[in-house]
Protein backbone atom coordinates (compact mmCIF):
# COMPACT_ATOMS: atom_id res chain seq x y z
CA UNK A 1 0.00 0.00 0.00
CA UNK A 2 1.50 3.41 -0.99
CA UNK A 3 1.99 5.57 2.11
CA UNK A 4 -0.54 8.94 1.86
CA UNK A 5 1.03 12.47 1.29
CA UNK A 6 -2.80 13.67 2.61
CA UNK A 7 -2.71 15.93 4.56
CA UNK A 8 -4.47 16.34 8.57
CA UNK A 9 -7.73 17.94 7.28
CA UNK A 10 -8.10 21.08 8.40
CA UNK A 11 -9.73 22.90 5.13
CA UNK A 12 -13.79 24.15 6.37
CA UNK A 13 -15.14 23.26 3.10
CA UNK A 14 -13.66 19.07 3.48
CA UNK A 15 -14.84 19.19 6.92
CA UNK A 16 -18.23 20.74 5.93
CA UNK A 17 -18.41 17.91 4.18
CA UNK A 18 -17.51 15.10 6.55
CA UNK A 19 -20.30 16.74 9.40
CA UNK A 20 -22.78 16.98 6.52
CA UNK A 21 -22.26 13.46 5.41
CA UNK A 22 -21.77 11.30 7.83
CA UNK A 23 -24.33 9.63 10.33
CA UNK A 24 -22.93 7.81 12.48
CA UNK A 25 -20.42 8.69 14.73
CA UNK A 26 -18.74 6.67 17.68
CA UNK A 27 -17.41 9.11 20.51
CA UNK A 28 -13.89 7.50 21.99
CA UNK A 29 -14.11 8.77 26.05
CA UNK A 30 -17.36 9.62 25.99
CA UNK A 31 -18.40 10.49 29.57
CA UNK A 32 -21.30 9.72 32.09
CA UNK A 33 -20.76 12.66 33.32
CA UNK A 34 -22.78 15.93 32.27
CA UNK A 35 -19.80 18.82 33.58
CA UNK A 36 -17.45 17.09 31.19
CA UNK A 37 -16.92 18.21 27.39
CA UNK A 38 -16.89 14.99 25.99
CA UNK A 39 -20.68 14.43 27.26
CA UNK A 40 -21.90 17.66 26.21
CA UNK A 41 -20.40 17.26 22.51
CA UNK A 42 -22.14 13.73 22.66
CA UNK A 43 -25.21 15.34 23.38
CA UNK A 44 -24.98 18.19 20.90
CA UNK A 45 -24.36 15.76 18.21
CA UNK A 46 -27.40 13.88 19.10
CA UNK A 47 -28.85 17.44 19.16
CA UNK A 48 -27.87 17.55 15.46
CA UNK A 49 -29.57 13.99 14.39
CA UNK A 50 -26.34 12.13 14.39
CA UNK A 51 -26.39 8.07 15.46
CA UNK A 52 -24.53 8.92 18.43
CA UNK A 53 -22.54 5.84 20.00
CA UNK A 54 -20.44 6.11 23.50
CA UNK A 55 -17.30 4.37 23.69
CA UNK A 56 -15.93 3.86 27.25
CA UNK A 57 -14.96 0.68 29.00
CA UNK A 58 -15.93 1.39 32.63
CA UNK A 59 -17.39 -1.52 34.17
CA UNK A 60 -20.72 -1.70 34.43
CA UNK A 61 -21.51 1.60 32.78
CA UNK A 62 -24.03 0.34 30.65
CA UNK A 63 -25.30 3.84 29.06
CA UNK A 64 -24.81 7.60 28.84
CA UNK A 65 -27.28 10.06 27.88
CA UNK A 66 -29.92 6.72 27.25
CA UNK A 67 -28.10 5.40 24.82
CA UNK A 68 -25.86 2.00 25.38
CA UNK A 69 -22.28 2.29 25.96
CA UNK A 70 -20.13 -0.04 24.32
CA UNK A 71 -16.82 -1.07 25.83
CA UNK A 72 -14.31 -0.33 22.42
CA UNK A 73 -15.10 0.05 18.93
CA UNK A 74 -14.66 -3.56 18.04
CA UNK A 75 -17.86 -4.17 19.76
CA UNK A 76 -20.14 -1.68 18.01
CA UNK A 77 -22.98 -3.40 16.44
CA UNK A 78 -23.76 -1.57 13.30
CA UNK A 79 -20.82 0.59 10.82
CA UNK A 80 -19.77 3.45 12.36
CA UNK A 81 -18.88 6.66 9.64
CA UNK A 82 -16.82 8.62 12.20
CA UNK A 83 -14.59 7.94 15.32
CA UNK A 84 -14.67 11.12 17.50
CA UNK A 85 -11.35 10.65 19.64
CA UNK A 86 -11.67 12.13 23.58
CA UNK A 87 -8.53 10.51 24.62
CA UNK A 88 -4.99 11.65 25.32
CA UNK A 89 -2.57 11.69 22.09
CA UNK A 90 -0.94 8.17 22.87
CA UNK A 91 -3.55 6.61 22.79
CA UNK A 92 -5.12 7.15 19.39
CA UNK A 93 -2.34 5.40 17.75
CA UNK A 94 -5.08 2.32 19.39
CA UNK A 95 -7.83 4.04 18.49
CA UNK A 96 -6.75 4.53 14.79
CA UNK A 97 -6.26 0.95 14.72
CA UNK A 98 -9.33 0.06 16.20
CA UNK A 99 -11.04 2.37 13.50
CA UNK A 100 -9.59 1.01 10.53
CA UNK A 101 -10.64 -2.82 11.46
CA UNK A 102 -14.14 -1.23 11.95
CA UNK A 103 -14.08 0.24 8.33
CA UNK A 104 -14.58 3.67 10.00
CA UNK A 105 -14.57 6.27 6.89
CA UNK A 106 -13.49 9.32 9.35
CA UNK A 107 -10.91 9.53 12.06
CA UNK A 108 -11.46 13.00 14.29
CA UNK A 109 -9.04 13.92 16.95
CA UNK A 110 -10.52 16.41 19.20
CA UNK A 111 -9.04 19.98 20.32
CA UNK A 112 -5.39 19.15 21.70
CA UNK A 113 -5.67 15.46 20.64
CA UNK A 114 -3.48 15.31 17.58
CA UNK A 115 -0.60 12.26 16.66
CA UNK A 116 1.11 12.13 13.49
CA UNK A 117 1.68 8.57 13.25
CA UNK A 118 -1.50 7.63 14.16
CA UNK A 119 -3.31 9.84 11.29
CA UNK A 120 -0.78 8.61 8.90
CA UNK A 121 -1.78 4.44 9.63
CA UNK A 122 -5.27 6.15 9.10
CA UNK A 123 -5.27 8.00 6.07
CA UNK A 124 -3.11 5.19 4.24
CA UNK A 125 -5.94 2.52 5.12
CA UNK A 126 -8.36 5.46 3.66
CA UNK A 127 -9.67 7.31 6.28
CA UNK A 128 -9.94 10.91 6.44
CA UNK A 129 -8.50 12.34 8.98
CA UNK A 130 -9.09 15.83 11.33
CA UNK A 131 -7.19 16.41 14.29
CA UNK A 132 -7.34 19.67 16.88
CA UNK A 133 -10.92 20.30 15.92
CA UNK A 134 -13.98 20.14 17.60
CA UNK A 135 -17.22 18.96 15.65
CA UNK A 136 -19.28 21.41 17.68
CA UNK A 137 -17.26 24.16 16.82
CA UNK A 138 -17.50 23.31 13.23
CA UNK A 139 -21.12 22.85 13.45
CA UNK A 140 -21.57 26.57 14.92
CA UNK A 141 -19.39 27.41 12.22
CA UNK A 142 -21.22 25.96 9.48
CA UNK A 143 -24.32 26.87 11.06
CA UNK A 144 -23.15 31.24 11.30
CA UNK A 145 -21.87 30.73 7.88
CA UNK A 146 -25.71 29.78 6.76
CA UNK A 147 -27.05 32.06 8.69
CA UNK A 148 -24.83 35.15 6.99
CA UNK A 149 -25.01 33.88 3.16
CA UNK A 150 -28.93 33.98 3.46
CA UNK A 151 -28.36 37.29 4.98
CA UNK A 152 -26.68 38.37 1.88
CA UNK A 153 -29.09 36.81 -0.73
Amino acid sequence: MPISTQPIIQDDQTIDDILNTVKTIAVVGASPNPDRVSHQIMVMLMEHGYDVIPINPRPGLEEIAGVKVFPDLGAVDRAVDMVDVFRKPEHLMAVASDAIAIKAKVLWGQLGVVDEEAARLARDAGLKVVMDRCPKIELDRIKLDRMTKSKDN
